[in-house]
């Protein structure tokens, strides 16, 4: 290969001119041959070689010559006459490389002379320590097996622009190694989820992501157009009315981990596409469903932080005591102990306070939805440690059971962790004429302006009018969950691509 421009020349020049460099190196390797092989086998990783042979020493490692081929994109590289240094980085960790003439053969560290930082390569030789003690392979076979024709963020720097992070997540992820820790986690996390369901007997199912009629939450949804049925679809906004259709044909306890979508406002807690958990149990009340809510968040927390005792944003998260239990008033009270009882049921009163607390009077009238716009304004945001919000007004949860006992609320519960919402459950109504007149009311709501009501699913109350037994269910954001158990400050920081504006 004709030498160009040493590696290290790349610092005086800007990314179009490092582009065009590297492009005329690309060109030079295919005249060579193949520039991008596809036949080299990796049979090591790079955490696996540190597990198994950090402890041993240089001379104990030595007369081992353990053979490996290793694989991934070089991070560092120096290249010094008749020996050169590189560290690779696979999906593990990283390793050291030592290529000289003697191993390789001059004209082939020669050619590595001339490739670049983030270069995909692929190594043969032997283990041996450094004499600082370094684990290193000794090559003896090397070969570039992707060139890389944009250069990597300095090395110092890093990649500082948390745009540029969402949008070039490839890069994010290979510079930042706390980026991939999150991600690496957040499989864990999910996948403790689905291990925690199955052991509890529950049958994991799907459910369709386009729905004639949006339902299973209040929200507004994404509407699209199947052109062979010429009909307007829905992107589901939770998949909660398929699974209760599944309990009515009796697979008893199912669950679904879910992308869902709602056409609604962007923040630090809210993504326009995200992921949760549903369940629901036949036969179980939302008693049950709190303890298998909680159960599954602990589990998560002390399979992938260690402990059920975590930090976040610097203070202590307990998930290990048993979460706390407030009503609605309970939690205003315990926050607000300045409200009087008399203030708390006082509709104007509280759309007087809603309002200087910049919270907006809810479109359900009601006093129960005003005390809730309340709660979200004044306690909400206190709640640090796990707490079950219990017992909602009947008219903020359409399909909830109402309860036996405390007339116009319903047995409900919302977690709460670090002041922002985790979870939502109920016992479920399973009254087919009291699930159809909630349904009226809430399309009552949609005529009269609120575009987050339900529609009318008449097909739901056809499955239902074939009998519901008694059931509970919940839904967990797993987006959310991940950011509690990774300290991260915002949704995006956990979600691989999140919805941005274009470029």
């Amino acid at each position: 290969m004709t030498e160009q421009t040493h590696p290290q020349d790349e610092a005086q020049l800007d990314e179009n001119q490092i582009i065009a460099l590297r492009r005329e190196k690309l060109h030079a390797i295919r005249e060579k041959g193949i520039a991008y092989p596809n036949d080299f086998q990796r049979d090591s990783f790079a955490a696996d070689l540190h597990a198994k042979y950090d402890a041993l020493s240089k001379e104990e490692l030595d007369p081992q010559a353990v053979p490996v081929k290793i694989a991934g994109r070089m991070m560092l590289k120096r290249a010094m006459g008749k020996a050169s240094f590189a560290t690779v980085q696979d999906v593990t960790g990283q390793i050291q490389l030592y290529i000289n003439n003697q191993g390789v053969g001059e004209e082939a560290h020669n050619d590595f002379k001339h490739w670049d930082m983030g270069d995909i390569v692929g190594a043969e030789g032997v283990l041996f320590k450094t004499n600082h003690g370094e684990l290193t392979v000794r090559v003896s076979n090397i070969r570039l097996l992707s060139k890389s024709l944009r250069p990597l963020p300095d090395k110092h720097k890093g990649l500082a622009d948390q745009e540029v992070k969402y949008r070039q997540r490839y890069v994010d992820l290979i510079v930042n190694p706390d980026s991939r820790d999150t991600f690496i986690k957040r499989s864990k996390i999910i996948q403790t989820v689905r291990n925690y369901m199955t052991d509890e007997h529950y049958l994991e199912v799907e459910t369709p992501m386009m729905h004639p009629i949006p339902g299973g939450a209040t929200a507004k949804p994404f509407v699209t157009h199947h052109n062979a049925l010429d009909m307007p679809l829905y992107l589901r906004i939770a998949p909660e009315l398929y699974l209760k259709r599944l309990i009515v044909g009796g697979l008893e306890r199912v669950f679904e981990i879910n992308r869902s979508f709602r056409n609604e406002g962007m923040s630090t807690r809210h993504n326009p596409e995200f992921t949760m958990m549903e369940f629901y149990e036949a036969y179980s009340t939302y008693e049950r469903m709190m303890q298998m809510t909680e159960g599954v968040i602990r589990k998560c927390a002390e399979t992938v932080c260690g402990s059920a005792k975590i930090t976040y944003n610097g203070k202590e998260v307990d998930l290990a005591s048993p979460f706390e239990r407030l009503t609605i008033l309970d939690a205003i009270r315990k926050y607000n102990p300045q409200y009087t009882d008399e203030q708390l049921f006082d509709e104007a009163w509280l759309k007087k306070e809603i309002v200087r607390l910049g919270e907006s009077i809810p479109p359900s009238p009601g006093i129960g939805s005003l005390q809730l716009a309340l709660f979200e304004g004044c306690a909400e945001g206190k709640l640090w440690n796990p707490t079950f919000i219990i017992d909602y007004p009947v008219e903020v949860s359409p399909l909830a059971r109402a309860s036996d006992t405390k007339p116009g609320l319903t047995d409900r519960f919302e977690l709460f962790v670090v002041g922002r919402e985790l979870a939502n459950g109920y016992s479920e109504l399973n009254d087919p004429e009291d699930q159809a007149a909630r349904f009226k009311a809430q399309v009552a709501q949609k005529d009269a302006g609120d575009d987050e009501a339900m529609h009318y699913d008449a097909d739901y109350i056809r499955a239902m009018e074939y009998g519901l037994p008694p059931t509970g269910g919940s839904g967990i954001g797993l987006d959310r969950l991940v950011m509690l158990l990774t300290d991260a400050q915002t949704i995006r920081d956990v979600i691989l691509f999140p919805q941005m504006r274009p470029e």
